[in-house]
């Protein structure tokens, strides 16, 4: 059995019949072979596994590492079929019919379906290059070339069907982090993290841009949030109130059907949001006459709020309407449905309401309350510290 570490002996090596490769032993089980080629310099590199419970063994085509040299190609090499044996030996295995990216995406979405990470497949992985890259060919130049397209790509700011009346905006960097998500999350179900600084590692060209994410500083308080929901047409009016008085997003809000909501306990189920995870919170009176308002009379599949048309709102239908209230009640071109989440939290907080409990409330985790919030708390600190001069 020959030392494939070693480049001259490995240079040495000759085609073996049937194109079997000449086979390297890491560990009990674990072998990492490599097949010279019959027309050029160098060749290609497998790994094989000997599952001891099956007497059956696995063999995986590593590539030919093309990029590398001299004995960074076996180090390599080494660390791929290491990783690889110990994914088939915890039973991680990819899928025989799990070849392509695009398959792992699909694979992604059966098993945890969401609309947000479907559109992006859509638009940015089903149409691109990187759709059709097999998993076991998949480098960090295939992804970071994927990742220059994604954000050379416009932002649309206007959807239409009309193309001469589309708007476009350069790709902001929290864009881009939120657009890998999906892509990356799909990835890592079936993929182990290449060695660092390698075109194996793959996970790398995925990173995200670091402080993207800003902080939301517009800010209405309760005299302009009326305001808006005096002026906002009676359709849209019911479900801009309901952002008025709950911490929610506007998706989860606008998926809301009256079965979440039971008078008799005052308390309302979020079933579709963010994590994932279901959560309810118990509501005040005030609040719980005007949901019971909103679903007399529905179904409980009904939405809470719905259009005159009876189907839900989605975020194609409530911008608009908006926007226009916003310019009557002469209030910031920015504000949007998720100023008012940001100003429902901040009063929260102001309120002194303990982090935790907000965090709970709006489906979020207390590290992002306390990133874009936690100012909010220091300056009532400092208020209550100079309080007790004396």
């Amino acid at each position: 059995m020959p030392d494939l570490s070693r480049i001259g002996e490995r240079e040495k090596l000759k085609p073996k019949a049937g194109d079997e490769p000449h086979w390297h032993r890491l560990r009990q089980g674990v072998y990492l072979g490599y097949r010279p080629s019959k027309k050029t310099v160098g060749g290609t590199w497998f790994a094989r596994f000997y599952d001891a419970d099956t007497t059956r063994n696995s063999r995986k085509r590593l590539g030919d590492y093309g990029t590398l040299s001299g004995h960074d190609v076996f180090r390599q090499a080494k660390a791929d079929a290491e990783t690889w044996a110990a994914t088939v030996e915890a039973g991680g295995e990819l899928a025989r019919d799990m070849v392509t990216v695009k398959d792992a995406c699909d694979s992604y979405l059966k098993e945890k379906p969401n609309s947000i990470a479907e559109g992006v497949f859509r638009r940015h992985v089903y149409s691109d290059p990187i759709a059709k890259v097999k998993l076991e060919k998949l480098r960090r130049h295939h992804l970071k070339a994927w990742r220059k397209r994604l954000e050379e790509c416009p932002a649309l700011v206007t959807r239409t069907k009309n193309a001469e009346k589309r708007r476009m905006k350069e790709r902001a960097k929290s864009t881009i982090n939120r657009d890998m998500v999906p892509l990356r999350a799909a990835l890592g179900r079936v993929l182990t993290p290449g060695s660092p600084n390698t075109d194996a590692a793959w996970q790398e060209a995925l990173k995200p841009f670091k402080g993207a994410d800003k902080r939301r500083e517009l800010y209405l308080d309760k005299g302009e949030r009326k305001r808006l929901i005096d002026t906002v047409c009676e359709e849209t009016r019911p479900f801009l109130k309901a952002l008025c008085l709950l911490p929610l997003r506007p998706g989860s809000l606008a998926s809301l059907t009256a079965r979440d909501f039971d008078k008799r306990t005052r308390t309302l189920t979020i079933g579709k949001d963010k994590n994932g995870i279901p959560r309810q919170i118990s509501l005040p009176q005030v609040i719980v006459d005007f949901l019971a308002a909103q679903v007399t009379g529905k179904l409980p599949t009904a939405p809470v709020f719905a259009r005159h048309s009876g189907e839900a709102w989605n975020k194609d239908t409530w911008k608009h309407p908006i926007k226009n209230a916003v310019r009557k009640a002469n209030l910031p071109d920015a504000v949007s449905a998720y100023t008012l989440r940001h100003s429902v939290i901040t009063d929260l907080v102001r309120a002194r309401l303990p982090i935790l409990t907000v965090a709970q409330l709006s489906g979020t985790s207390v590290a992002m309350i306390e990133k874009h919030y936690g100012h909010l708390v220091r300056d009532d600190a400092e208020d209550a510290l100079a309080s007790l001069a004396m």
